[in-house]
């Protein structure tokens, strides 16, 4: 099944999830979606509450769930998505938290794109990493 990359890139809005797992040499995508995404309803701006919260849950959770098993997780989103994705992570799975490495505003990348940031993400915050051993 999953070849167990040590490196994830996560790219989150609310219509879609799309997630990498990765090495120097290869990469395996996963997107996920909501069950039902909001069909382009306009929430007027400071309106509590949207009425979606309980996808957004099962959503949010499926895409922690692609991510477990991962060693270093880099979320990133256009919007507030992704601090969602994190704030839902630390209330439900806080042991994720530890691989979450980043949180970094990217807008719509392409898949090529996405992971190329990603390494380059990677290789800089792996260099400042204090070394294990």
């Amino acid at each position: 099944m999953s070849s167990h990359h040590f490196h994830a890139v996560v790219w989150i809005d609310h219509h879609e999830a799309r997630v990498f797992h990765f090495s120097p040499t290869d990469v395996e995508r996963l997107v996920l979606h909501p069950d039902r995404p909001t069909k382009h309803i306009h929430h007027k701006a400071n309106s509590i509450g949207s009425g979606h919260a309980s996808e957004d849950h099962a959503f949010l959770q499926a895409v922690a769930q692609s991510i477990a098993d991962a060693g270093a997780v880099l979320v990133t989103g256009p919007a507030n998505a992704k601090t969602e994705l994190v704030k839902h992570i630390s209330q439900h799975d806080p042991g994720l938290m530890k691989i979450i490495v980043g949180v970094e505003t990217v807008d719509h990348p392409s898949d090529g794109q996405l992971v190329a940031y990603a390494r380059r993400y990677f290789k800089a915050e792996d260099r400042m990493l204090p070394q294990k051993g």
